[in-house]
């Protein structure tokens, strides 16, 4: 156990200086958001749009694949959250293209408004890679797991694989209407929850029987991994079970 927390402990500092870091602002319904984004390994990051910024991407970074990263804690007064927030995950996937926009106060994750910000968000993105995203990939933790649902239901592009980390989702209702709500996207893709028995905000008596029932609803590749000792934060998960994040995304 120690030698594996060793080497992910290596891996997440060394790939640490590769990622390049972009700010994004956006604008959804009248509605701005402060947004983070972080370019695969060793590539330039484009000043603005345009064709000759195509040219000096890298082919790999034209074809990344890009994945949304949505912060916990999403109804604080914090309303720049999206700058940081997809740090860690940018390091341990350094040849992805990892978004993360900003959610705060009324402007939260269940809303229609931060949807639309984030797909405006990957359109900034495309445009300035000079390629289009029809698909991605969604990672949410703590109460940004309810992005990756209401994403799912949605959110304009076609998602590949989601990764809900100490998630609540009865915080939207009955997982058997969540699962049915345009239920041709829901089941487009995989689910992957993780789910600790020392969560601290989220009673695992609730939230495990939600996912359970969720997972035979959707009627698709759902799976929950349990870690009776698993906490609530995201860094448990990294230091614990990197094998299960990594499993989660296929690239």
């Amino acid at each position: 156990m120690r030698l594996r927390l060793a080497l992910s402990l290596v891996f997440f500092f060394c790939a640490a200086s590769f990622a390049s870091q972009d700010t994004l602002s956006v604008s959804a319904r009248g509605v701005k958001s402060v947004v983070g984004v972080w370019w695969p390994a060793k590539a330039k990051t484009p000043a603005k749009s345009s064709v000759k910024n195509k040219a000096k991407l890298p082919a790999q970074t034209v074809k990344s694949e890009v994945v949304v990263w949505f912060h916990g804690g999403m109804t604080s007064g914090n309303c720049q959250k999206g700058l940081v927030a997809g740090d860690d995950f940018s390091k341990l996937f350094p040849n992805v293209i990892v978004v993360s926009a900003s959610a705060c106060r009324d402007k939260h994750w269940a809303t229609g408004v931060m949807v639309a910000a984030v797909d405006a968000a990957i359109d900034s993105v495309a445009a300035r890679r000079g390629s289009p995203v029809d698909t991605i990939s969604l990672v949410g933790v703590s109460d940004g797991a309810l992005g990756v649902l209401v994403y799912s239901m949605q959110g304009k592009r076609r998602v590949k694989d989601r990764l809900l980390a100490s998630s609540f989702g009865k915080l939207l209702g009955e997982a058997r209407v969540i699962a049915g709500m345009n239920a041709s996207r829901m089941r487009s893709g995989r689910w992957r929850f993780l789910q600790g028995g020392n969560d601290r905000l989220f009673p695992v008596a609730e939230a495990v029987p939600w996912i359970e029932e969720f997972c035979r609803e959707v009627r698709a590749d759902c799976t929950l991994r349990f870690d009776p000792a698993g906490e609530h934060d995201w860094s448990y998960w990294r230091e614990k079970h990197l094998d299960w994040i990594r499993e989660s995304f296929r690239q």
